[in-house]
């Protein structure tokens, strides 16, 4: 009786151009090898591949960022508005935070700006779930579509009563 073909998980990995590593196997040792390649002028040795697809990823993990500074702000914003006898000192402090982290993100990011009317649609959609399910109601309770402006997003007031 022969024994049973290999699949594809019994073989052996591809070998390796000039003993690199692979993208998938180790994202940080292969970082530093692509590094030194292009520190020597070593072009026709780089991964081109794998690093326009890293560099599209490192873009896409920047307006990541931004949305989700968005979505926690807008549900805070949400729950701020539509359960007043409950706010609190964090959500305040929340709201704060994330303002913070939108202007760092879009200071070290300018290209983001172009993006903001797509993130804030984006982050809602998501917002609007996280705020329906901590404030235990149906999302068709809360606006369907972003009741806040770019200017309510950076500048509108959410102070706490006993912070004034």
């Amino acid at each position: 009786m022969a024994p049973p073909a290999p699949t594809r998980e019994d073989a052996p990995p591809a070998p390796r151009a000039e003993g690199r590593t692979r993208c998938a196997d180790d994202l940080y040792t292969w970082v530093q090898e692509q590094v030194a390649l292009l520190r020597a002028g070593r072009v026709e040795a780089l991964d081109l591949d794998n690093i326009a697809e890293e560099l599209s990823d490192v873009g896409s993990e920047q307006y990541d960022k931004l949305e989700s500074a968005i979505d926690v702000l807008l549900a805070h914003a949400l729950r701020w508005d539509h359960q007043p006898e409950r706010r609190t000192r964090s959500w305040s402090l929340t709201i704060a935070e994330q303002r913070v982290r939108i202007d760092r993100q879009l200071r070290r990011n300018p290209g983001l700006k172009s993006r903001v009317g797509e993130a804030i649609e984006d982050g809602f959609r998501l917002a609007r779930l996280r705020a329906a399910r901590e404030m235990r109601r149906s999302p068709k309770t809360l606006p369907a579509e972003c009741p806040y402006s770019w200017d309510d997003i950076l500048n509108r007031p959410f102070e706490y009563e006993a912070d004034r």
